[in-house]
């Protein structure tokens, strides 16, 4: 792992949050992305080496309504960057960790991704990130 590469935060509304984190932060997104396999509408934030990511649900069934149906608006995961992801995922199920999606998939901001368990990491939802690179 090389560092926090973003913190995933779930909301009601992306436009009104975004508004609350462009003051907080003092700066406003650099980036709006749709990703449709998981049903959210994302946006960015870059602090310093890390980013700040806000989710809103783009229909009932995405994880991420279900998430706010049952916890309300908050932190979602937290996410860290890897160089290898499929080794990566090979070394944390050595480790004993339940890994949700073995396949890493298409994310947001141009990454592969894969989810860990919150049961397997003391209730955080965890994501592995990897840059997409284009070859």
């Amino acid at each position: 792992m090389n560092k926090i590469e973003h913190i995933g935060i779930a909301v009601k509304n992306i436009e009104a949050a975004n508004k609350v984190y462009e003051s907080l932060l003092g700066r406003t997104q650099y980036k709006t992305e749709k990703v449709e396999s998981e049903g959210v509408t994302t946006s960015f934030f870059q602090l310093g080496e890390s980013k700040i990511e806000l989710l809103e649900a783009t229909n009932e069934d995405s994880p991420i309504a279900k998430f706010i149906e049952k916890r309300g608006e908050g932190i979602h995961h937290i996410a860290f960057a890897v160089d290898d992801i499929e080794a990566e995922v090979k070394r944390l199920q050595q480790e004993g960790f339940i890994v949700l999606n073995e396949t890493p998939k298409r994310g947001a901001d141009n990454k592969w991704v894969v989810f860990l368990h919150p049961k397997s990491a003391n209730g955080v939802l965890v994501e592995l990130c990897q840059e997409i690179k284009d070859k």
